[in-house]
């Protein structure tokens, strides 16, 4: 008996099976983001307020040209949302860097248990962790309290330090907060130092190299594709950052709070998206908004790629 499946075949019904098992995810992400995608680029071309849906009418790229040139708060909410990542995303990388450093010492006593207490904090909703800083950092929160009855600083009160109101600190505080959430980053980079060869630190401590001559001749090279997966990650999380200064400036917050307070400082991209989209109800406007932040994301991340060449080593290369 014949049992010899042609090759051709056998490939063509692998790669039907394999096609079946992955159409759910097709079919999602069709419905969820493709189409969506099309469509919101087609309501950017509408004057299109979801108060008044049947007076929608096409403008083309008008609400285009509204951001570039019309808006005075457009393109000020990126150079805003760009101040903010210059901070916390260096905070971020620099601060998960040597965490994951630390965790990974052959000295440190614990290992496992200090692994998941840094992790833990990521598995709190975002929502009720925001809540609990608010509560940490308000003009009488613990912070403060800290501050003033131990070590003697004027912190509580209108007249001390207000971590949520002070247009001059508010992007340290809102990076601050983002350290509490970088369990996964510090994850990233322990598993890409668990893979640098020890054989290297061995070589190293033979030629009396020191602790700093190994970090930038050894660690960093070797965990360069960490280090630019993260900040592409960094990056795009920064293009969507609303959910903290959304929530700080609730209604909850105080009755002088509003998106983008204090004093506008926090009228990040996201936050004007949302407040053109879903206060004002411009779906139109809105929608342009988003393919607009879609677009800087991708130059950006392209961009990023482009300077891999120069800075990131993956083993095996021959350059």
């Amino acid at each position: 008996m014949n049992t010899h499946i042609p090759k051709s075949k056998l490939a063509r019904e692998e790669t039907r099976w394999g096609l079946i098992f992955i159409s759910p995810w097709i079919i999602g992400f069709l419905i969820f983001y493709f189409i969506p995608m099309i469509a919101s680029f087609g309501f950017s071309l509408y004057d299109f307020n979801l108060a008044t849906p049947e007076q929608a009418k096409f403008i083309g790229f008008a609400n285009w040209k509204r951001f570039f040139f019309d808006d005075p708060e457009a393109l000020p909410a990126i150079i805003k949302t760009f101040k903010f990542g210059l901070i916390s995303v260096p905070i971020g990388l620099i601060t998960s860097f040597f965490l994951a450093m630390l965790l990974n010492s052959e000295h440190l006593l614990g290992k496992n248990l200090f692994r998941t207490l840094f992790y833990m904090p990521t598995m709190i909703p975002l929502v009720a962790g925001v809540l609990l800083w608010r509560g940490v950092l308000d003009d009488f929160g613990w912070v403060n309290q800290i501050l003033e009855h131990y070590l003697g600083i004027k912190a509580v009160g209108v007249q001390g330090i207000r971590w949520l109101h002070n247009p001059q600190i508010i992007y340290f505080t809102y990076a601050l907060i983002g350290l509490w959430g970088i369990g996964n980053t510090v994850l990233i980079f322990l598993a890409g130092l668990q893979q640098v060869p020890t054989e290297l630190y061995e070589a190293s401590y033979v030629d009396g190299a020191g602790w700093w001559s190994r970090l930038f001749n050894i660690t960093l090279p070797m965990v360069s594709p960490v280090i630019f997966y993260n900040t592409v990650v960094g990056l795009i999380v920064l293009m969507q950052y609303f959910l903290v200064p959304y929530i700080l400036v609730s209604p909850n917050a105080g009755a002088a709070a509003y998106p983008g307070y204090p004093d506008g400082a926090t009228n990040f991209i996201m936050v004007y998206f949302y407040l053109q989209g879903f206060s004002f109800f411009n779906m139109g406007y809105g929608a342009t908004i988003a393919w607009i932040m879609f677009l800087v994301g991708l130059i950006l991340t392209m961009g990023l790629f482009g300077t891999a060449r120069y800075w990131v080593y993956y083993a095996g290369d021959k350059q």
